[in-house]
């Protein structure tokens, strides 16, 4: 084949990129894997993962040990407003069961699952080293069996042939255009979340409080493409997974150490100093993806965490220290707030805390509040021992749901009803036939995961059929 003509292109180099072109490798002779970001920022969004989430038997390795069925698996996912298709989300979690064995034979490494806050570790693994280390060991893998990595590679266009097929995709290479032809192509780009000119449409000015978590360079360009030429979407075009963040943190690419899971194990204030949410509904991986959204929600887009010395070592810190201060009142000072509105804030929850409560972080346990709104259903401690702790907040956005509807071959849908035989789309790009409001903690790589074997599998038989 000429130097620009493959078997299969994939576009883009994070996690389901790389599983796309892994899994097309093994049937077809020519993979072209083109990564828009320079080398040292490769991986888009994964860069910042940790674990993955899967259902599995018991006594499974580097986890707890204890089953995580099939069934609860989707029911958790149902529960936090995924499952938007309903036979797509079902593939995801029957296939969920072989990814961790797939990723150690492409050459993961595991480790014992953290503890605390998280209430990972009976259902998900960690990797060692975390999204770098999970990157590069794909990387290594790709380019050992032939897989050619193009890095600052910017596709600019899909190229439809008409009909039900694609040709190949135009990428600017440092000022350079050119087309590449392809007897299949793989789109595995993210979403549009840090096009905050696009996120305007839908939110105004109010995104201009945003942090983007991840990568700068998922601005929805190829997604865009696909959409101007007549792509069906799915997903809520309104909607995110986005976290708490600290308000510290840079715009971009701040990744996971600077979210904050503290919430759980005190009170969250706006900046008139109220509550505005229960902080301790669920179990914190079923309910920290709601939280961005609810902060985006309050004034000017912040909130504050606050938390006695009792609670510190329940939660992984954020990047940033905490605010300290030995009363109440003298934190909301240092933090901005009024002190009064604190104070009385405060002083209204320990109050209504029910009495005799045992606090357990590591259960759904019986502290919580009567008579106050919004309630706090668990882990309701008094906040009465200095010194105190605050951090400031803003929603970290992590990515956006609306994208490509897919089948389950992962063939890309288009608004007529036609179906594109060999164009086909994993990852975050397509997150949004699973994924509609809520989130589950490493779920995000499961569906790359999965999405990226079948749509690297499919797209290689594609192009030597």
């Amino acid at each position: 084949m000429a130097p620009d003509a493959y078997d299969v292109v994939v576009v883009g180099g994070g996690n389901a990129g790389l599983v796309a072109a892994l899994s097309a490798r093994r049937h077809a002779e020519s993979v072209l894997l083109l990564e828009r970001a320079p080398t040292w920022r490769r991986g888009g969004n994964s860069r910042h993962t940790r674990d993955i989430r899967y259902a599995h038997n018991p006594g499974e390795p580097f986890t707890t040990g204890e089953a995580y069925p099939e069934e609860e698996l989707l029911d958790d996912l149902l529960r936090v407003g995924g499952g938007q298709n309903r036979q797509l989300a079902q593939l995801v979690v029957e296939q969920s069961c072989s990814v961790a064995e797939w990723m150690t034979q492409h050459g993961v490494r595991w480790q014992q699952p953290l503890t605390g806050t998280l209430h990972l570790g009976r259902t998900n693994r960690f990797f060692l080293g975390g999204g770098k280390a999970l990157t590069n060991t794909y990387y290594q893998a790709a380019e050992a069996i032939g897989i050619r990595v193009e890095y600052e590679a910017s596709v600019e266009d899909v190229l439809l042939n008409g009909g039900t097929t694609v040709g190949g995709v135009a990428v600017d290479r440092g000022g350079r255009r050119s087309e590449v032809q392809a007897r299949s192509v793989v789109l595995t780009s993210g979403g549009f979340e840090a096009n905050l000119e696009w996120l305007r449409r839908y939110w105004g000015d109010a995104v201009d409080n945003y942090v983007i978590r991840g990568t700068p360079y998922n601005d929805g360009r190829v997604l865009a493409t696909l959409l101007d030429k007549g792509a069906a979407t799915a997903g809520d075009p309104k909607g995110f997974h986005a976290v708490a963040l600290d308000a510290r943190a840079p715009k971009f690419d701040g990744g996971i150490a600077t979210r904050l899971d503290s919430i759980p194990f005190g009170i969250a204030v706006n900046k008139f100093g109220k509550r505005f949410y229960d902080e301790g509904q669920d179990f914190w991986p079923k309910r920290y993806a709601i939280w961005g959204r609810l902060i985006a929600e309050q004034p000017d887009q912040s909130a504050y965490s606050i938390v006695d010395s009792r609670m510190l070592d329940c939660f992984l810190t954020s990047l940033y220290r905490p605010f300290e201060a030995p009363s109440v009142g003298e934190l909301a000072v240092a933090m901005g707030l009024d002190a009064a509105s604190v104070r009385e804030t405060v002083q209204a929850y320990n109050v209504a805390i029910r009495p005799r409560g045992r606090f357990d972080p590591a259960a759904l346990d019986d502290c919580a509040t009567e008579g106050l709104e919004p309630p706090k259903s668990h882990w309701a401690v008094p906040i009465v021992e200095p010194p105190f702790y605050g951090y400031p907040l803003r929603p970290g956005i992590t990515f956006t749901y609306l994208g490509l509807a897919v089948d389950a071959c992962a063939r890309v849908q288009m608004s007529d009803g036609r179906v594109m035989d060999n164009l086909f789309a994993a990852g975050e790009i397509m997150s949004g036939n699973i994924l509609s409001s809520g989130y589950l903690g490493g779920f995000g790589l499961t569906i790359g995961t999965v999405f990226g074997r079948i749509a690297g599998t499919e797209a290689a038989h594609r192009a030597r059929g």
